[in-house]
């Protein structure tokens, strides 16, 4: 099932740095080789900002107050800090040729796809996601643990009760009521979302989600990987527990490896279709800065076997 060859890459870009001496002709650069110098010196600085982690007391307050956090975050930014995702359609190509394939076959029903977007923020995915697919029989949802940030979608001119519906819902809750039925939904999508959660939390929150996915469906992941420029910029202090972090908003993020994401997804009864460290390199060509990121995206599908209870 898994898929994860060279070949099998396009999507991520082909604009790879050969000669290092044109580094700043571009803004970015895609699949950035990092050498094993590179890898040991993240990872000692890694290690020694995380020698000094948040106490026990701040560590619960953090989880306790994670929703209200998230609430101040969108209350002072609303949807002016993270851009529209228009990558979407270019890193998940399936998004469209699943809705296209679905019209065709199952041209007799009402709806004939569904979309879970999990930690949908303030709209950013699913703004992008109407404006994209126009056809109204491709129903939209998108559900969030700050309410904040759900009442901001309702109020936006793009918002459609015809075709999208947010709502509040904390997913590490497996006993949480939500408007979709199980194994009812052909793509969840999971952007930059898990990594907001307490890790002890994460694999409630991937099978609260799979379970709405239906047989054959898949699940499209995308987050923070293991070294990223922003975990290499936490300082002392600010470590919560192994490669989990605490920003000044009280907001937290976690860096994957790619074997801790396959685990939490077969966990839930996913298989992996392909899987993915994407590596860029982004500079500043004013001030002659480099900056490497790091991501994990994958993708999983639901065994068109399996049927959840």
């Amino acid at each position: 099932m898994c898929d994860s060859g060279e070949s099998k890459r396009q999507q991520f870009g082909n604009r790879n740095l050969t000669d290092k001496s044109q580094v700043f002709e571009h803004n970015a650069w895609d699949n950035a080789e990092w050498g094993a110098e590179q890898e040991d010196e993240a990872k000692k600085k890694v290690e020694t900002n995380a020698a000094n982690k948040v106490s026990e007391s701040r560590r619960d307050e953090l989880e306790n107050e994670a929703s209200s956090n998230w609430d101040s975050f969108y209350s002072i930014h609303q949807n002016r800090f993270f851009k529209d995702r228009h990558w979407l359609f270019t890193e998940f190509p399936e998004i469209l040729t699943t809705t296209e394939q679905n019209r065709i076959a199952r041209s007799h029903s009402n709806l004939h796809t569904r979309i879970l977007e999990t930690g949908c923020g303030v709209g950013n995915t699913i703004m992008p996601l109407l404006e994209t697919i126009s056809d109204p029989r491709v129903f939209i949802y998108g559900c969030d643990f700050s309410e904040t940030a759900v009442n901001f979608v309702k109020t936006l001119d793009t918002y459609d009760t015809k075709r999208c519906l947010v709502f509040h819902s904390d997913l590490t809750d497996q006993t949480a009521a939500t408007p979709i039925e199980t194994n009812s939904v052909d793509i969840i999508l999971m952007l930059f979302v898990l990594s907001s959660v307490s890790p002890s939390k994460m694999s409630a929150f991937v099978a609260s989600a799979a379970k709405y996915l239906s047989p054959g469906g898949r699940l499209l992941f995308r987050d923070y990987g293991r070294y990223d420029m922003a975990q290499l910029r936490f300082g002392s202090g600010k470590c919560i527990s192994d490669n989990f972090y605490v920003r000044g908003d009280g907001t937290r993020a976690y860096f994957f490896e790619t074997k801790e994401v396959d685990d939490l997804m077969s966990g839930a009864g996913l298989v992996e279709v392909r899987s993915h460290v994407d590596r860029r390199l982004q500079v500043n060509r004013i001030k002659r800065l480099k900056m490497y990121r790091v991501w994990v995206q994958a993708v999983y599908e639901k065994p068109a076997e399996s049927k959840d209870n």
